[in-house]
Parts: structure tokens; sequence; C-alpha cells
């Protein structure tokens, strides 16, 4: 498998079939963007919690701007609605147990209904966790038990960023999965609950320019962190700045 480490990121530059679902322990496939570094800046935890990843994927092809000013690397996109499909995709053909846990009942309910349609051959299961800032030790247990009784092949966690990719550190070593993927946002546009931005957008690199105009609060919200990014790689490679 091939890696690129750029930033103090150890990013996935590979195809995503070369992630077995199951390889004895349950492994974490998160993701990493130009708005997710901004993010660690001020997060240690969030940082770790990235380091740690067995998998991190590029979300937001624009992050491969520092490896490729720095090292003269690219690195292979693997964004977030590519990983979903790939491995709804992968448990279909193996007929295998999906899990998923965060949003609310009526996406997850959304979310089922499509998936009985398009992936009749998968075994899958849901849970809603309480809306909070953070889960308490009864909230954590009862999720690990729903998760372990069914032992998913794949949990998909979307409780959007930080809190999911956080999540997932945490508690990966106590369930019986094959493989934790957070994805975020990609649970309402799969259930339709939100408009899903066209694969062409994505294709072409411009799905962070559609996105301003479908949710301009979240440009609004991310653009100190994106700029953070693009600030940090300047200084970077003017050697002004070490990377941690």
């Amino acid at each position: 498998m091939n890696f690129v480490k750029t930033i103090g990121f150890n990013v996935f530059s590979d195809d995503l079939s070369k992630i077995p679902l199951r390889n004895g322990s349950c492994r974490v496939i998160n993701t990493i963007s130009p708005n997710s570094y901004g993010i660690t800046t001020r997060d240690k935890e969030f940082n770790q919690a990235l380091k740690n990843t067995d998998f991190l994927v590029l979300d937001g092809v624009y992050f491969a701007f520092s490896s490729l000013l720095l090292q003269g690397k690219n690195i292979k996109a693997n964004q977030g609605p590519d990983v979903f499909y790939h491995f709804m995709d992968r448990v279909e053909e193996e007929k295998g147990r999906a899990f998923f846990l965060g949003s609310t009942t009526e996406t997850l309910a959304k979310m089922e209904s499509r998936t009985r349609k398009e992936y009749a051959s998968i075994n899958f299961d849901s849970f809603s966790p309480p809306f909070k800032p953070d889960f308490s030790e009864g909230d954590n247990q009862i999720m690990t038990e729903k998760i372990n009784e069914f032992k998913p092949d794949v949990l998909f966690v979307g409780m959007t960023c930080p809190k999911q990719e956080k999540w997932a550190i945490q508690h990966y070593k106590t369930l019986d999965a094959g493989l934790i993927v957070c994805i975020g946002n990609v649970f309402d546009w799969y259930a339709g609950t939100q408009k899903a931005i066209r694969p062409f957008w994505f294709k072409i690199k411009l799905a962070w320019f559609i996105r301003i105009f479908m949710r301009p609060e979240i440009f609004r919200r991310n653009i100190g962190n994106q700029m953070k990014f693009f600030w940090h790689v300047l200084l970077i490679f003017l050697k002004l700045k070490k990377y941690d």
C-alpha cells in the first residue's frame, strides 16, 4: 500500500480495494482536508486521532497541495462519497454486514430504505446516538453493545468532524467490526435530507465551490481553517515554520 507523509500526516494514496474488510482487528478510516487540518491546529486530541488513523484518506483534493509543493508528490483522492459507495459495494458483493452510527432516526430510516432497494444483499442495522457535545460513559456503552451484537464488516460513522474521528479512535479497540469508516455529511446526501453534489463536480475538483452555494454557512464556518492550512504550507515551504 502506498502512503504519502506530508506536514506530519501519513495519508493513504492508493486504491481502496487494497484495504481488506476484515484483517484480524478493527481498523479506522478517516479523512483529511484543508478544513480538518485547520481544526487540528487547535484541537490536540483531533490531531492525534488523525495521526493514529490506520487509513487517512484524502477528502478535499486541495490537501494534496502540501505534498505537491513540499515533496513533489500527489496524493490519490478518495473523497467521502467515493469511500462510502466503494465499501457499500464490497459489502454487497460479500453479502456482508454494515452498521450506520450517527445522525437522526429520520435520516437513518431514509438510509435504510434506500439501502434495501440498492443493496439487497447487505445485512444492515443502525443507531442514532443522543445529540450532545460529549457522550457519557453510558452513551458509549450502549453504542458499543449495539455494534458488537451486530458485528458489522463495516461501521459507517456520521457524527460530523471532529467528533466522529475522535470517537472512532477512542473506541475501535473495543469494537467487533472490520472497519470503521467516518464519512460525516455523506449520511445526509445518501438519505436525501440534503441535496447531494453531483459526481461531475468532484471529478473536476470543484465540489467545494458548489457546496458554497448549497451550504454557505458551512463555507463561512470553515474558511478560517482552510486559509490556515494554505498559510501554514506556505510558511513551511519558506522554512519559516516546522510541522509537528
